[in-house]
């Protein structure tokens, strides 16, 4: 079965998805020393070397090179201390080969109509009008290159991305578009409630509160 096809899971996350969460929330506040023990409970509650990899190669669209590269840093440190400790971790399953030939720019727009639930048609509004340049790379490289290797499902990328930008804070209309997105892939409103007490404990209450707030405009809207 193709990972972006998974059924979601019922109930509350998992020990692994609540690493992923808790990992993206570190990476993206740049603390490395709790980010290290993350990784260690993380591989303990069943993430593969490569999955928690590529959490942390992800989010290098959100947070920039040099977080996701300390972040690298602190897993490649974590597996050698335990190897030497004897621990053998899976190292799971690499991104299948894109043999598609559909251009990335429509591939792009498909994973994101996928995980909106709505069609990316008519005129571009916002900063894709007035920055055209973004647009593209968004389409190409965010929502192709990055969102359909298979390592991790769609789900799993959105835990990863609420978590990391609730951790950075300030990106309001990017959370309530990712929380819509993981709800449409098949979050529940409990399960990202989770996500936001995991992100206070990781990095605080005052990041999770306002992505509280931003929780409930999503739910209100998506009743209307």
């Amino acid at each position: 079965m193709n990972a972006q096809s998974q059924a979601p899971q019922p109930g509350l996350l998992t020990s692994r998805q609540q690493s992923i969460v808790t990992i993206a929330a570190l990476m993206a506040k740049g603390d490395l020393l709790l980010l290290h023990d993350a990784l260690a409970r993380g591989l303990d509650a069943g993430l593969t070397v490569n999955e928690a990899k590529e959490v942390l190669v992800q989010l290098y669209a959100y947070c920039g090179f040099p977080r996701s590269l300390q972040g690298i840093n602190t897993l490649m440190k974590v597996l050698d201390e335990r190897n030497a400790q004897g621990k053998q971790d899976v190292v799971g399953k690499e991104a299948s080969p894109i043999s598609s030939t559909v251009p990335k720019y429509e591939r792009g727009k498909k994973n994101l109509e996928t995980l909106t639930g709505k069609p990316e048609t008519g005129p571009k509004t916002g900063a894709n009008a007035f920055s055209p340049e973004i647009d593209v790379f968004l389409k190409e490289h965010l929502f192709a290159d990055i969102f359909e290797r298979d390592v991790l499902t769609f789900q799993e990328r959105e835990l990863a991305t609420i978590s990391a930008l609730v951790s950075l804070g300030g990106v309001e209309p990017m959370l309530q578009a990712h929380i819509g997105m993981g709800l449409h892939v098949g979050l529940t409103e409990a399960q990202v409630l989770q996500v936001l007490a995991l992100d206070e404990a990781a990095v605080g209450k005052h990041e999770a509160d306002a992505a509280r707030t931003v929780l409930a405009k999503v739910l209100e809207t998506r009743k209307k």
